[in-house]
């Protein structure tokens, strides 16, 4: 916020763009409050706008009368262009590839770039060591956060038995849990649990004393508003879903992440997903289920979860584990 305030007050324009539409959404709400009381005029723009509304933001932007634009990918598109584009911030990093980002610093006449995540990718974190990136490093949790307890627990019956009971257990203390998935639907290629057949399984034999919910990305946007409005409003215990909640969800009575394959996800994928809880005061947890046929890079993945909640500790076994990648092309890891 002070960065996009430096960059207005010096009459530039600010950019921020974020992976998903709730995000957005989110960051875009708070901003306008937060400077409700200024003369600057900030605007959100995102793929689900209608063509029309979409073409009098561009034109609000090309012409200087927009000082903040928040945004998805839509930010990127072609027929976006700014009038004086001074600062871009990229948030949630490790979610967009090289061209994205350069994309958007291309928008304006070498604009000042901040990039914000909480897993720097390895292609990333080699940057700050070869000095090409300047570091601000906050490592400490907000007052009145409880470090999440992780446990990684078997694909079998007597895990799965604990794991209800604690999920049970949470529920009926008033708290709400996530359950993730990494597929939307079954499939003939992989033999993995998919969020739509599961969350049958679970409103209809596991918790059906509990409201069960459920998220992806394939709904119709007003099912998704529908289903985290439910959630939000404590309305929903159990939300099923997949990735789409990785980030901008804020729910502070939410206490357990369940993820269900977790050996099929990439570390800063869980650290994320783990990030989704632990927004109280309550303890949280953080609970992998993961395949006994586990790699052995997929063991060292699980520990390094178990071990730490540290971000940068994280990303320096990410970057030992998958390589720094190209300093001077596109390849991430």
């Amino acid at each position: 916020m002070i960065a996009m305030l430096a960059a207005m007050e010096n009459n530039c324009q600010a950019a921020l763009m974020a992976p998903t539409e709730i995000l957005a959404e989110q960051h875009a709400r708070n901003i306008k409050r937060i400077l409700a009381k200024t003369p600057y005029r900030v605007e959100l723009l995102s793929g689900s706008m209608k063509s029309a509304d979409k073409r009098r933001l561009h034109q609000a932007i090309l012409s200087g009368e927009v000082d903040a634009c928040v945004g998805t990918h839509a930010l990127i598109q072609e027929s976006v262009a700014f009038n004086k584009l001074g600062l871009a911030i990229i948030d949630e990093q490790h979610r967009f590839g090289v061209m994205q980002r350069a994309e958007l610093r291309a928008r304006g006449a070498n604009p000042d770039v901040l990039v914000m995540t909480a897993t720097p990718i390895p292609r990333s974190l080699a940057m700050t060591v070869y000095g090409d990136l300047d570091v601000s490093i906050i490592d400490e949790m907000p007052p009145g956060r409880t470090p999440v307890v992780t446990k990684v627990f078997g694909d079998n019956p007597s895990d799965r038995k604990e794991v209800k009971q604690l999920l049970t257990r949470e529920v009926r203390a008033g708290r709400q849990v996530y359950v993730v998935y990494p597929l939307v639907e079954e499939s003939e290629k992989m033999d993995l649990r998919d969020a739509t057949r599961r969350y049958e399984y679970l409103r209809d034999q596991v918790f059906p004393k509990f409201t069960v919910g459920l998220l992806h990305g394939r709904l119709k946007p007003e099912e998704k508003d529908e289903a985290m409005r439910r959630f939000v409003d404590g309305e929903i215990k159990i939300l099923v879903s997949t990735t789409v909640i990785e980030v901008g969800v804020d729910v502070p009575n939410a206490s357990v992440m369940v993820v269900e394959h977790a050996e099929r996800f990439g570390l800063s994928q869980l650290h994320q997903l783990r990030g989704r809880v632990g927004r109280g005061a309550e303890q949280s947890y953080c609970i992998l289920l993961a395949s006994e046929k586990q790699t052995a890079v997929a063991r060292e993945r699980l520990g390094i979860m178990e071990e730490t909640n540290d971000g940068f500790r994280i990303a320096e076994k990410d970057l030992e584990l998958r390589g720094p990648g190209e300093i001077l092309g596109t390849r991430q890891a």
